[in-house]
C-alpha cells in the first residue's frame, strides 16, 4: 500500500512537516508495511522554503539578515534538490511573525532583509529563484528589497529616503543604475495567490494593511504613498505598477518584483507542486491524506487542497483531509474533490487545547481512519471469497 501525505501546516500549532510525521505514525500503527511518501506543502507563505527543501531533498543555507525593523537576526534560504534553484521565503526576514503585536507598523517596516537573502544567494552563485512572498509585515512596495540589491531612493532635497512605506510619499526620484547586475542573469518565479493590484479599495494597503497593524488613517496614508511610488516609477521607467495583477502582494512587493526583477507571478500551490514533482510522486498511490487547520467555505477560495484534489483526480487517487476544525457539509466536501474530511477533535475542548495537542490528535485520528480503511479492505476480501 502506498499512501502520500501532503498537508499544509496547522497554523500556529504544527508545521506541515510535523503534520506529516504525526500522520505517518498513525498510518504505521495500522499498516506497518505501508509505503508512506511525505510531501509537506505550502502555497507561497510561511513554510514554503522549508517544505520545498524537504520534499526535494535539498538543503538550507543559514545566514543573517535584517528583520522588518532593521534588527539583525538569524535567517536562511533554501536550495532545492536540483542544486540550482534558490528558494527565498519573505517571511524568513520580513515576516509578520518576526514582530510582536505592539511592534507592527507598516509605515516603517522594511523589506530590506528579503533583498539581503536574494543577494546572499546571488553571492553563492545561484541564478534561479523561487520567491514566496506570503506573510509579510511590510507595505513598502519592495523598496527595502530593492535598496538591498543596490537601488537608491531620493527626496526633493536629494537625501536618501528612510525605510518604510510612509517614506515613499516623499519620493522624488530613484537611481537603479546600481541594481545588482547579476539580476539580469537570473530568473525569478514568485509563488503568490494574491491577485490584488497595488492601490485602491482592493489594493495592498486596504486589504492587507490592517493585519500588519495599520489603522484606517494609516491605510489611507500608505495607499497614497504606494500611488505616488507608482507615479514616479511610471515617469522614470515607463511602467505602470498599478496595472499589475498581483502587484499588491506583500505590500506591493509583487509589483516591484515584476517591474525591476522581471519576475513572473504564479499560483503558489501550482508552482510548489510542479517543482517537487507532485504528479509523478502520487502515481500508483492508493490514498492521499492532506489537511490544514480549518476547513470551511473559505477553503473553496484556497489553492492548496483544491490543487491537490485536481492533481489527484487526474491520477485517480482518492483524497482524505484532516483538519483542526471541519465545517463543511458532505456535499461541499465532495465538491472540493475530497472523498471524506475529518476533524481531529473527537470531543469537547477549547481551541487552545486542540492546538496544543495537535500532534497526538492527528496521529489518533489518522489511526482511526486507517482502521476504517482496513475494515473495508477485509470486508471486500470476505465478500469476494464468497
Amino acid at each position: 500500500m502506498k499512501i502520500v501525505v501532503a498537508p499544509d501546516s496547522f497554523k500556529g500549532s504544527l508545521s506541515a512537516q510535523g503534520v506529516c510525521k504525526a500522520v505517518k505514525e498513525g498510518i504505521k500503527a495500522v499498516f506497518p508495511d505501508a509505503e508512506v511518501i511525505e510531501l509537506p506543502l505550502a502555497d507561497g507563505g510561511e513554510g514554503i522554503m522549508e517544505n520545498m527543501v524537504y520534499a526535494t531533498g535539498g538543503k538550507t543555507v543559514n545566514t543573517r539578515a535584517f528583520d522588518p525593523l532593521l534588527r539583525k537576526i538569524e535567517s536562511a534560504y533554501g536550495i532545492l534538490g536540483d542544486g540550482e534553484t534558490a528558494v527565498i521565503e519573505m517571511a524568513q526576514a520580513s515576516g509578520l511573525p518576526l514582530l510582536k503585536e505592539k511592534e507592527r507598523n507598516p509605515l516603517v517596516a522594511s523589506s530590506f532583509g528579503t533583498g539581503e537573502l536574494i543577494r546572499a544567494a546571488l553571492d553563492a552563485g545561484y541564478r534561479k529563484f523561487i520567491i514566496g512572498i506570503g506573510g509579510s509585515a511590510t507595505n513598502d512596495a519592495g523598496a527595502g528589497m530593492l535598496r538591498a540589491l543596490g537601488m537608491k531612493f531620493f527626496d526633493e532635497a536629494g537625501n536618501e529616503l528612510e525605510e518604510g512605506g510612509a517614506a515613499l510619499a516623499r519620493l522624488a526620484r530613484f537611481d537603479d543604475s546600481g541594481l545588482d547586475s547579476r539580476i539580469g542573469e537570473s530568473t525569478f518565479l514568485v509563488a503568490s495567490d494574491v491577485r490584488n493590484r497595488l492601490c485602491g479599495p482592493r489594493g495592498a494597503s486596504a486589504i492587507f494593511g490592517p493585519q500588519k497593524g495599520a489603522t484606517p488613517e494609516m491605510v489611507d496614508e500608505l495607499d497614497a504613498a504606494l500611488g505616488h511610488f507608482a507615479d514616479i516609477v511610471s515617469a522614470q521607467k515607463g511602467v505602470d505598477l498599478r496595472t499589475f495583477e498581483g502587484g499588491g502582494a506583500a505590500g506591493g512587493m509583487g509589483a516591484s518584483l515584476i517591474a525591476f526583477l522581471d519576475a513572473e507571478l504564479q499560483s503558489g500551490i501550482d508552482l510548489v507542486m510542479e517543482r517537487i514533482g507532485f504528479a509523478e510522486k502520487i502515481k500508483g498511490a492508493d490514498l492521499i491524506i492532506t489537511g490544514e487547520g480549518r476547513l470551511d467555505v473559505q477553503t473553496f477560495n484556497g489553492k492548496l487542497i483544491t490543487g491537490i484534489t485536481k492533481a489527484a483526480g487526474k491520477a485517480a487517487v482518492p483524497v482524505v483531509a484532516l483538519a483542526g476544525s471541519q465545517n463543511l457539509s458532505g456535499a461541499q466536501v465532495a465538491e472540493i474533490g475530497l472523498v471524506a474530511a475529518f476533524s481531529i477533535v473527537s470531543g469537547p475542548c477549547t481551541v487552545e487545547e486542540a492546538m496544543a495537542q495537535a500532534e497526538p490528535l492527528i496521529r489518533e485520528k489518522t489511526g482511526a481512519v486507517m482502521g476504517l480503511l482496513k475494515l473495508s479492505m477485509q470486508s471486500s476480501d470476505a465478500y469476494g471469497n464468497r
